[in-house]
């Protein structure tokens, strides 16, 4: 490799995703590689894949055609949850010189020594369920980002009817709380002053260590680095909030009011068929109660619609549910088969017209709740983290809030990454508007 080894990664699905081509950037920067600056050609170029969904796998393949196309002198390397759990389809695109699998991307220093061009790609995918370890690969700077997100745990434990990622990232296994609590600091140390703690099922954080932790005393413990600002959590299950979790998130301190519970259905029925571990019941009293503890919580959801086997009275049930509960913001997502999954053998199909239906209907009424929602803080003075990106329509800063609004609002440039002091002055339907009062040292 005479040329210089430059990097560049185009990353695909999740924030874990993100935080991975992070770590895998920062590897290869330790050995000698260098991140390609916008522009230039990259020497080695690097796609991290998604699966979660039969349009993720599309667009994995349009990226990955597309950087062959563009740039077909470059080592072309795919890695992520696609290349975990279909190398061989990957591995045929033209293009493609090496498929590295979830747990060897973190090789991906060494594996790419001595590669060159050739016909057949070189593939590195182990079997992801005999992973026993979350790799450590500690980065200091997020490129044009004014938040940080940190990897505390892979893997799932569950095996959810609808859901292929146990294949993509094995089982359930934990970082060490040192390590992270050492990534935090430094993050903080370079000028981050909010990080999300993320993973696949950050829930059952704790639970592969010894001595056994969780995510309570994670959060806790991360909570007290010094110049932390906001700690927000990703996506927790309702059946992991212990009471020691509750306690931790809703008394006041540096954990942000904004939560994100996962729903998928409001109907008993459904969430059996999905193998989720918990009930409409339950999800409704967990929120309902973290509202009424947490001053106005930002509180989202994810939810799926036309799984095999949803009928009219399932769907009309999450209807209700989304409709009573207090939720700031929904995900919805069309039902997607996965090969390799349980419900893809489901017999009861939801036809493709209706399941376009319910998906506009859920996201009408999530429309409707955020909006609500956005109204209530009209008038109210807040704090706002300012975003690296600018509106583009507007031309205004963008500024988040500790309940996971963005607020519009004029202001100069060197505010990125600084906290601001705003007053809401309008919520509309896709836009909420601020004015800055001041800013926070």
């Amino acid at each position: 490799m005479s040329l210089p080894m430059t990097v560049a990664v185009s990353t695909l699905g999740c924030r874990l995703n993100q935080v991975e081509s992070q770590e895998v950037l920062a590897l290869l920067e330790s050995r000698g590689f260098r991140a390609a600056a916008a522009g230039e050609r990259a020497r080695i170029h690097i796609v991290n894949t998604c699966t979660v969904t039969g349009r993720a796998d599309f667009s994995d393949r349009q990226v990955i055609r597309r950087v062959a196309r563009e740039t077909p002198d470059a080592l072309l390397v795919v890695t992520g949850c696609y290349a975990q759990t279909d190398a061989e389809t990957v591995a045929r695109i033209p293009g493609v010189d090496l498929v590295v699998g979830n747990q060897e991307k973190y090789r991906l220093p060494d594996l790419l020594l001595g590669l060159a061009k050739r016909a057949q790609p070189d593939v590195a995918v182990g079997a992801i369920g005999a992973a026993r370890d979350v790799p450590v690969a500690p980065f200091a700077r997020v490129s044009g980002r004014s938040r940080a997100f940190v990897k505390i745990q892979d893997g799932c434990q569950h095996r959810c009817a609808f859901c292929i990622v146990p294949a993509a990232r094995g089982r359930s296994r934990s970082q060490a709380p040192e390590v992270i609590a050492d990534q935090v600091r430094a993050l903080v140390g370079a000028g981050y002053r909010e990080i999300t703690l993320t993973g696949v099922d950050i829930g059952h954080y704790g639970w592969d260590l010894a001595p056994r932790s969780s995510l309570a005393a994670l959060a806790e413990r991360v909570g007290q680095v010094p110049g932390l600002v906001w700690l927000r959590l990703s996506s927790v299950l309702p059946a992991y909030f212990s009471e020691r979790l509750f306690e931790v998130v809703s008394r006041p301190g540096v954990i942000a009011p904004h939560l994100h519970l996962p729903l998928q259905s409001g109907s008993d029925r459904v969430l059996r068929i999905m193998r989720r571990p918990y009930n409409a019941r339950m999800y409704r009293s967990l929120a309902e109660r973290l509202a009424g503890a947490i001053p106005d919580l930002g509180l989202g959801a994810d939810v799926i619609a036309g799984h095999p086997g949803e009928r009219d009275r399932d769907f009309e049930a999450t209807m209700a549910l989304v409709r009573e509960l207090p939720l700031s913001y929904l995900h919805v997502f069309p039902y997607s088969d996965r090969k390799g999954t349980e419900a893809t053998r489901l017999g009861e199909r939801v036809p493709h017209r209706v399941v376009r239906e319910r998906c506009a209907r859920l996201r009408a009424l999530g429309r409707a709740k955020n909006l609500e929602f956005r109204k209530r803080l009209v008038g109210r003075r807040m704090r706002a983290l300012v975003l690296a990106e600018r509106d583009r329509e507007t031309g205004f800063l963008t500024g988040l809030t500790s309940n996971y609004v963005e607020v519009l609002f004029d202001g100069p440039a060197e505010l990125t990454r600084r906290f601001a002091r705003v007053r809401i002055t309008a919520a509309g339907t896709e836009r909420t508007f601020a004015v800055l009062e001041g800013v926070d040292e």
